[in-house]
């Protein structure tokens, strides 16, 4: 995303200029006019020396969102003005990427523009999800509620997210430090061992040899290693983007045993706290179901969704596509049948969500479980290998005499 500095009028002729982030000028352009805006000027925002790299450093994240949100609405429950609330907090933050984001923000709801609407220029912060809430909100007169939502909701997925990423720091810190530590064996420390059972000439075992052909490998072809992971890591890039890279590629993640259980829990949690906090907040099931889709991040489901979408389209209840459909549990499509039939839809879809969130929870204490012993007989049969490697032949050479 790029930031782009934009000149408009509103429909009733005022001037006001503000910041909107966008891939390119004709997308910034595009959305503007989506916002009914007669657009005077576009231009990117020119980012200077030292200065450009602190800011890239300092760019303001999820968390900083989850602690705005619960600001502003604990602002605007307490009875205070919005435009106050975004000044206080303006001045407030620490982080200089989310201050310009919301004097930004507070410039546009000044000019006259809508909270969602000052907040739908920023799409690297305020999802879909996010602007489709408050939005709901300001139509319906209850934007502290829905803000108060929001917030609980939020800071939710950071602690869930907290517990996803942090089952997965342990095993990644290993198996990058074994990557190195193999890196450097077969570059350095093994050529040096077998160059000289190689002065010997006698028949070396099939470990020994099994090793040194690797390590030979490595050291003749170690300069194509790095640009060959780049390239590959490039070229998996590209093809992820495409739609059936990504379809493949959480197809993938999905079949794998624990991994893949993990991976459909998240994604039902997601889906059915995300779902239900858009009809609560009244929007209709067709524009919730594709709001949603985008923010499962899991190509599978979405594709998922949206088919239920056209079904419900069609006059189905939702509960009826999504039973049909293998991918998602059983239980979601009873449960969902239970909350059309009941008329309490978003009580049941926050039930499920506590449900799949207890149940992905203890699928991560397991997978944290099982993680360390799996990497210590990993490295213990890596490193009884090596030593059966290097020392079988001093055995061999010793009883030969």
């Amino acid at each position: 995303m790029q930031i782009f500095t934009y000149k408009v009028k509103d429909h009733n002729g005022k001037t006001f200029k503000g910041l909107i982030e966008a891939l390119d000028d004709k997308q910034a352009v595009s959305a503007l006019r989506e916002r009914g805006y007669f657009v005077l000027k576009v231009e990117k925002k020119q980012e200077i020396n030292v200065s450009s790299l602190f800011k890239i450093m300092q760019r303001a994240k999820f968390s900083d969102v989850v602690e705005f949100t619960r600001q502003i609405a604990t602002m605007m429950t307490a009875g205070l003005p919005l435009t106050d609330a975004l000044e206080l907090l303006q001045r407030q933050t620490r982080n200089s990427d989310m201050a310009r984001v919301l004097n930004d923000v507070l410039d546009q709801v000044q000019g006259g523009a809508s909270l969602g609407d000052a907040l739908s220029m920023h799409p690297r912060l305020f999802s879909k999800v996010y602007i489709a809430l408050v939005r709901a909100g300001e139509s319906a007169g209850v934007l502290d509620r829905v803000l108060n939502r929001l917030a609980d909701n939020l800071e939710k997925d950071r602690d869930f997210q907290g517990k996803t990423k942090g089952a997965l720091i342990y095993p990644a810190i290993v198996i990058s430090g074994m990557i190195v530590v193999v890196f450097i064996m077969m570059i350095f420390v093994v050529p040096k061992l077998t160059s000289l059972y190689k002065e010997f000439g006698t028949t070396l075992p099939l470990p020994t040899r099994i090793l040194m052909a690797v390590s030979d490998n490595f050291v003749r072809f170690s300069f194509l290693i790095i640009p060959l992971c780049i390239g590959l890591y490039i070229a998996y890039q590209a093809w992820i983007k495409t739609d059936q890279g990504r379809l493949k590629v959480d197809e993938f993640m999905l079949s794998i045993p624990i991994w893949g259980k993990l991976k459909k829990g998240v994604a039902m949690t997601e889906f059915t706290r995300t779902l239900g906090l858009l009809i609560g907040a009244g929007i209709p099931i067709l524009d919730a179901l594709h709001i949603v889709s985008d923010a499962v991040g899991n190509r599978v489901y979405k594709d998922g969704i949206e088919a239920a979408a056209r079904e419900v389209e069609r006059g189905f209840p939702l509960g009826v596509p999504i039973s049909r459909n293998p991918d998602f549990p059983p239980i979601l499509g009873q449960m969902l049948k239970v909350g059309e039939e009941s008329g309490k839809m978003d009580e049941v879809l926050s039930k499920l969500s506590t449900f799949f969130e207890s149940e992905t929870e203890q699928l991560i204490k397991g997978l944290t479980t099982a993680i360390e012993p799996i990497i210590m007989i990993i490295l213990g049969i890596g490193v009884a290998f090596l030593v059966f490697a290097v020392i079988l032949p001093i055995y061999n050479l010793t009883s030969q005499f």
